[in-house]
């Protein structure tokens, strides 16, 4: 019998029962929760019945969603304010686990996946955000008083098209009916559609010089939302959000948006 013959194949542990059997035995939780994402498997499932998808267009890692998901089994154990730290700082890493750690316990495959979501959802959220605000300005600043949705401005200024237009191409693209509501998961695939389009319309300057205002949006909205935070609790099963096709207004601002993004079932 030679040396691989011999040895013993062992299943990975299940990811929830590691992470609450590390936290339980002294490990830090935060490092504990980065190890148990590492060992996750399933791009998406049914959780106390709603989908929750962890995988964005079989490309881009959603860990803040995984985060929350893997948390609600073992929320007993974690200091409540150290978890809504985490889960309510999207793009940002637990303060005890620096990015180099990061990745080295998810692993190259899954990290690269976490800076596609990063990138495509978070921080072109962002960007939106910070766009359709310099179109209000501009807007204001001609004297002009009354409301006005400025959403699609922001969207031609970024994208060249409507939102209803896009919204209604990607749909389209995915082979998706029509309807007068989105999940905040449709939304963040179709944000992800978005960053790629812009990749595809944009010169390289205009590209960079968009992303870094996306970029520096994040950082700056994650310090305002630390005086305003509220429960993240994965109990809550609510699994739609505005219409980001039909009016209203953006379908979600930048800071609801993060609060959807980080409130475990709204996803």
């Amino acid at each position: 019998m030679n040396e691989c013959d011999s040895t013993i194949w062992k299943p990975l542990p299940e990811p929830v029962t590691y992470l609450r059997q590390s936290i339980e035995s002294g490990r830090e939780w935060t490092r504990a929760l980065m190890e148990a994402m590492a060992l996750w498997t399933v791009p998406e499932e049914i959780f106390r019945g709603t989908q929750l998808v962890y995988l964005i267009a079989s490309e881009a890692f959603d860990w803040v969603t995984l985060a929350n998901r893997l948390t609600a089994e073992v929320r007993d154990i974690i200091p409540p304010d150290d978890l809504e730290n985490l889960l309510y700082y999207p793009g940002r890493f637990p303060t005890r686990i620096c990015e180099s750690d990061f990745k080295e316990i998810l692993g190259a495959d899954k990290y690269s996946a976490y800076q596609n979501f990063h990138y495509g959802v978070e921080v072109e959220m962002a960007l939106q955000y910070v766009v359709e605000s310099e179109v209000e300005k501009r807007f204001y600043a001609g004297g002009r008083r009354y409301t006005a949705d400025h959403t699609d401005a922001a969207y031609q200024t970024i994208y060249r098209g409507s939102r209803e237009g896009l919204f209604t191409e990607f749909r389209a693209e995915y082979g998706r009916q029509e309807r007068t509501f989105a999940t905040f998961t449709e939304i963040k695939e179709f944000t992800y559609w978005l960053s790629k389009r812009r990749l595809r319309v944009s010169d390289k300057a205009k590209f960079a010089s968009d992303t870094r205002k996306g970029i520096d949006a994040l950082e700056s909205t994650a310090q305002l939302l630390g005086g305003n935070r509220r429960s993240s609790l994965v109990e809550n099963s609510s699994d739609t959000a505005p219409n980001a096709a039909h009016g209203g207004g953006t379908a979600l601002g930048f800071r609801e948006s993060i609060r959807y993004m980080t409130s475990g079932l709204d996803t």
